[in-house]
């Protein structure tokens, strides 16, 4: 699966909604919370082993892998490119 991420493939449908769910949580933590936010933009895979008010991320490991080796300067840039790698349009 990571490999269909890296090659720009979409994902089925069916595992889209579910995988939604954690990388939701993910950006809503960011959005709420200045801290964590610049937290994920400087060192994800720290923000991502932490989690947020004590509660960790259900992220799938191509989900993690995805957010730990994306680069952005913005949240909004982050979420971009994380959720244009699962649909295909980034």
């Amino acid at each position: 699966m990571i490999a269909d991420l890296i090659n720009n493939r979409p994902m089925p449908r069916a595992n889209q909604a579910v995988r939604s769910k954690g990388l939701n949580r993910v950006f809503a933590a960011a959005v709420v919370n200045r801290q964590f936010c610049d937290m994920l933009l400087k060192d994800p895979q720290e923000a991502l082993r932490k989690g947020y008010l004590g509660e960790t991320f259900a992220l799938t490991p191509e989900e993690n892998a995805l957010i730990a080796s994306t680069r952005a300067d913005t949240l909004s840039d982050l979420a971009r490119k994380v959720y244009g790698a699962f649909s295909g349009t980034d």
